[in-house]
């Protein structure tokens, strides 16, 4: 059966659920579903419920079932992680899947067992735990068999996690479980405060992307956008420039490498001066943000870089963790000794 059976990747994160078979992305959804609030039940996910977000009525509900990287609701995520396999293996599913899903580091064995479990009651033949930066250290070629120090800092949607990474193992890190919505958050605050304006967390993400930064730029950019007035209750548009997108990210950027700060001084001495040799690798959504290597660079002393694919080295790592079993098992979570 093993043979004939599809062997996936899964990076289950807040923002986007990817999945990757052999060295191909073959699906890239958010992390969203839109539930029928009296029967509890799923009628879409993916990218189809995410365009429902704001826009449903109170017998329908749109929920993000993982909160800070950790299943939130499990009911939700069984339903999302089976209508994925069904799209990739087919209705029939004779020969199941044997995934690699990947947690935050820092898991509690609650938090861990939830994944494991809702992978195979969604139909999965074998599900193995991989934590987010060792697979995302795979997926970006880090010469992590070595006994030499590589760090890296993956920038998720609800978590920020940083590790050092030697010999298949992590040998220190840290997780804090904000990411790139706490960004967002900060943004539809300072808005609020500035303008009196209310913005919804997609718009505050859209402004992020478009003309977001972690430092000042040489051209500023500007964007006009709708919100709520906070007084009248009416539509009135503001516009918003690159530097105080800037003034408004400050604090949640300063946790970030708060959290990089506190991993590197726990680590041994002989692998921070590795990791000055070779930098700290930047991963995940948050990469993306202009700037970024800059901050780190210079609040951290250690030059800072971004890989050539931050979104999906996590779950192109994962799968490609299932060829090397052998050598990273050790550094696992094992669910009831499997």
């Amino acid at each position: 059966m093993a043979l004939f059976s599809k062997e996936l990747g899964i990076d289950l994160g807040t923002l986007f659920i990817r999945v990757v078979e052999g060295d191909q992305v073959v699906l890239e959804e958010p992390t969203v579903a839109a539930i029928v609030v009296q029967e509890q039940k799923m009628v879409a996910w993916g990218q189809e419920a995410h365009d429902m977000y704001g826009r449903v009525p109170e017998s329908l509900e749109v929920t993000r079932p993982l909160m800070n990287g950790v299943i939130a609701d499990y009911e939700v995520t069984e339903y999302m992680l089976e209508a994925l396999l069904r799209r990739l293996s087919g209705p029939m599913r004779i020969f199941r899947p044997r995934v690699m899903i990947t947690h935050p580091y820092g898991v509690t064995s609650v938090e861990s067992r939830a994944v494991h479990e809702a992978s195979l009651q969604a139909g999965s033949r074998e599900a193995i735990l991989i934590s987010q930066p060792l697979a995302a250290a795979i997926g970006v070629d880090l010469p992590i068999g070595t006994p030499s120090g590589n760090m890296l800092l993956c920038l998720g949607g609800g978590t920020t996690q940083a590790a050092v990474i030697a010999m298949y193992g992590i040998v220190a890190a840290e997780t804090l479980r904000a990411g790139g919505m706490a960004l967002d958050e900060a943004i539809v605050s300072y808005v609020r405060k500035k303008y009196g304006l209310i913005i919804g967390q997609l718009t505050a993400e859209q402004i992020k992307i478009r003309i977001g930064a972690a430092v000042p730029q040489d051209e500023e950019q500007t964007i006009e956008v709708q919100g709520q007035d906070q007084v009248s209750g009416l539509p009135r548009p503001v516009s918003l420039t690159t530097g105080e997108v800037v003034e408004a990210l400050r604090e949640p950027l300063a946790d970030i490498v708060e959290t990089a700060r506190r991993v590197l001084e726990k680590t041994p001495p002989e692998l921070v001066s590795d990791i000055i040799d070779r930098g700290i690798a930047i991963t995940g959504g948050g990469a993306l943000l202009r700037g970024i290597d800059k901050l780190l660079t210079k609040e951290l002393g250690v030059p800072a870089y971004l890989v050539d694919n931050p979104t999906t080295c996590t779950a192109e790592g994962a799968a490609r963790g299932l060829t090397i079993l052998p050598l990273i098992r050790r550094n696992l979570i094992t669910i009831d000794g499997r």
